[in-house]
C-alpha cells in the first residue's frame, strides 16, 4: 500500500467522531419535531430506547468514512480539491438521490429530506479533510 495503516485508521476515527456530531445535529437536532408529523413510519415507539438504532448507525457511518477514506487513497488524491470533488460528485449520484427518491415514496416532512441530504454531505467533507490531513499529507 502507498498509504500507512495508521494514517487510515486514524483519518477514519477522526471523521467517524466529527460526523457523528453532526449526524446528532442534522439527523437528531435540526427540525426534530419534524419526525413527529408522522410518527407511524419509525421503528421506536414512544418509550423504546434508541441506543441499539444510535449503535448501528453509527457502526453504518464510520464504515461509510472507512469507504470513502479508502477511495481517495486507491485513486491517489493529493489536493483537498480532489476530495473535495469526489464527496460532491458522490453526494450528487449517491445521497442526495436516494434521500429524495425516499421522500417521494415515505411519508416523511419535507424538512427532514434536506437536514438528511446535508447530514451525509458534511459526513462527505469531513472525510475528505480527515483523507488529507492524516492520510495524505505524510506523502
Amino acid at each position: 500500500m502507498f498509504w500507512s495503516w495508521g494514517g487510515y485508521a486514524l483519518a477514519t476515527l477522526v471523521a467517524a467522531v466529527v460526523s457523528s456530531i453532526t449526524d446528532w445535529f442534522f439527523f437528531g437536532v435540526l427540525f426534530h419535531d419534524k419526525y413527529l408529523a408522522h410518527p407511524e413510519v419509525w421503528r421506536k415507539k414512544a418509550g423504546d430506547s434508541e441506543a441499539k438504532s444510535i449503535l448501528l448507525s453509527t457502526i453504518l457511518g464510520t464504515f461509510s468514512c472507512a469507504a470513502f477514506i479508502m477511495l481517495c487513497a486507491g485513486l491517489r488524491f493529493n489536493e483537498y480539491s480532489e476530495a473535495f470533488k469526489l464527496a460532491i460528485m458522490i453526494w450528487l449520484v449517491g445521497a442526495l438521490p436516494i434521500v429524495l427518491t425516499t421522500q417521494v415514496f415515505i411519508k416523511l416532512h419535507p424538512a427532514l429530506a434536506v437536514t438528511h441530504s446535508l447530514g451525509y454531505f458534511a459526513r462527505l467533507l469531513i472525510s475528505a479533510v480527515s483523507y488529507v490531513f492524516f492520510v495524505n499529507r505524510h506523502h
